[in-house]
């Protein structure tokens, strides 16, 4: 089964969470998809990866892109898309997969501040849970730090 995260912001906005976690996974050697809600945010997110920090570099790029099979980390809008053949499924505002199947972990990262966001994790995680996947929720503290709390 699939380890399924629960990433809880709520003193960090996602442009700032995300490239961390991003390069923590490209470090373990795993590909990533980064399914986003719309293609708006996808190309903002798209935008942000190039300049979040000026000393690093993190390789990407979007399905709305053709090379996107030779991305590191690929930011998409479609629930079904792979083509980098990733190991890791981040879900941002509200993103919501086809299935779980076939990643080693996935992450719902989710603002704390927007109901609706909360809502749409609380009801994935039922259904993750049910799945039978190994869920766990993290809630930043208030240095930003990810606190393990289910």
């Amino acid at each position: 089964m699939t380890e399924v995260l629960f990433y809880h912001l709520t003193e960090s906005r996602l442009e700032q969470a995300l490239p961390d976690l991003l390069e923590k996974s490209l470090a373990r050697g795993w590909r990533v998809v980064v399914q986003c809600s719309s293609t708006e945010r996808r190309d903002a997110l798209d935008n942000h990866l190039w300049t979040y920090r000026e000393d690093s570099f993190l390789p990407h790029g979007s399905d709305a892109e053709s090379s996107g099979a030779l991305q590191p980390v690929l930011l998409t809008v479609d629930p079904k898309q792979r083509a980098n053949e990733p190991h890791v499924r981040f879900l941002v505002d509200g993103a919501v997969p086809d299935t779980l199947t076939g990643y080693v972990r996935a992450v719902y990262l989710f603002d704390g501040h927007d109901g609706e966001q909360l809502q749409t994790a609380r009801g994935r995680w039922k259904v993750e849970k049910a799945a039978g996947h190994a869920v766990t929720y993290w809630q930043q503290t208030e240095e930003g730090r990810w606190v393990k709390k289910a």
